[in-house]
């Protein structure tokens, strides 16, 4: 006898998933209201975000992994078209052009959007072939790729340009890319990093390459963040100076506190102990990722949730390596604590990705 359908089942949402998302997500409100300086308009604007977040979560996990694939084609041709419009009429703002900016209505990053869209395009295309890819397949992937690739590095947003890259290459990865193809890119990778450094990258980020090499050779100018994050997390000690006592954020001694550099607000206020329940969070988190890989019945599914949960990996990882000075700073934000709405409800959305392909399995598996 099959037991009744609870009503996270029927509503296609994974317990264990949510729990972990509102734990997350009730802990950066009390994060960001102190690292905003207790601003309460970006303390409802966050929570706003977080309730679209949710809405959209809950509304794509009801939708069946193979109805999502046949629109694939369709959404990454309508992003890339977006990019192309940031790159030709694009809202400018602190020197970039990222956001399409309908006055009075709203304003949206689309390079957010293919932080998805690209591991969902290349799991689509290769979940239709046979595995592992064959050399042409490799190259049309790579294509596929480097389309955003560079219209989100012209914008500039070098950071989330590599996410968008990592996102499509998981996918390769997954789909049995083979090794001495893997250690070509990496030879590769070499002149590629020559040339962007010499035709591609801008001026400020040579300057982020340079200052994580010696933060200490401009302490007042390029290396300020850098020094004074490291100071902010070093000083919360292992229980931490207290909720709203920080000093480096609250004595503006700590730029965009409330964005990248928001895990240094924590460290001093919550100490070491703060982040390594963070860190658990985001461990439990990638793990039930995983967990749902492993299980996916097709092949789409499986090479989708691989590829989202490793890119949200990386995106933790980048943004606490440049915080604590292992990376350079690439303007990558942590992951449900940094403020940033578009952001925001694309990490959930790719939360509901997941749900979708583990919920529909088992709905699949008990027909």
């Amino acid at each position: 006898m099959r037991r009744r359908a609870t009503l996270l089942q029927r509503l296609h949402i994974d317990g264990p998933l949510l729990v972990l998302l509102l734990t997350l997500a009730a802990g950066s409100l009390f994060v960001l209201y102190s690292a905003s300086g207790k601003s309460w308009d970006l303390l409802i604007k966050q929570a706003t975000s977080f309730g679209i977040g949710l809405v959209s979560m809950i509304v794509i996990a009801q939708f069946e992994p193979r109805f999502m694939a046949r629109w694939v084609p369709l959404a990454y041709v309508l992003g890339v078209m977006l990019l192309v419009v940031v790159d030709v009429m694009g809202h400018n703002a602190m020197g970039a052009t990222r956001w399409i900016n309908i006055p009075g209505v709203i304003r949206f990053q689309p390079s957010e959007f293919m932080k998805i869209l690209m591991p969902a395009t290349i799991a689509w295309y290769l979940s239709k072939r046979t595995l592992p890819p064959q050399l042409k397949h490799v190259g049309i992937s790579l294509m596929l790729i480097g389309v955003p690739f560079i219209l989100i590095v012209r914008q500039p947003d070098l950071g989330t340009s590599l996410l968008v890259l990592a996102g499509g290459a998981f996918v390769l990865f997954m789909g049995g890319l083979r090794w001495r193809w893997i250690l070509s890119v990496l030879a590769a990778a070499v002149p590629v990093a020559v040339g962007m450094w010499f035709f591609i990258m801008h001026d400020y980020q040579k300057q982020r390459i340079l200052t994580f090499l010696d933060p200490e050779s401009d302490p007042l100018g390029t290396g300020w963040n850098i020094i004074q994050s490291k100071a902010a997390i070093g000083s919360g000690g292992v229980f931490g100076k207290g909720w709203l006592l920080g000093t480096q954020s609250h004595l503006d001694f700590l730029p965009e506190s409330h964005t990248d550099f928001i895990i240094a607000v924590m460290g001093e206020e919550f100490g070491l102990v703060g982040i390594c329940v963070l860190l658990l969070l985001y461990l439990l988190l990638i793990g039930r990722g995983l967990m749902i890989t492993a299980q996916a019945q097709t092949l789409f599914g499986k090479l989708l949730a691989g590829s989202l949960t490793m890119t949200f990996f990386v995106y933790v990882f980048v943004n606490i390596g440049m915080v604590s000075g292992l990376l350079p700073v690439v303007g990558v934000p942590l992951p449900f604590i940094s403020y940033g709405g578009t952001s925001l409800v694309t990490l959930l959305s790719a939360f509901g990705i997941l749900m979708s392909i583990h919920t529909h399995r088992k709905w699949i598996a008990q027909v």
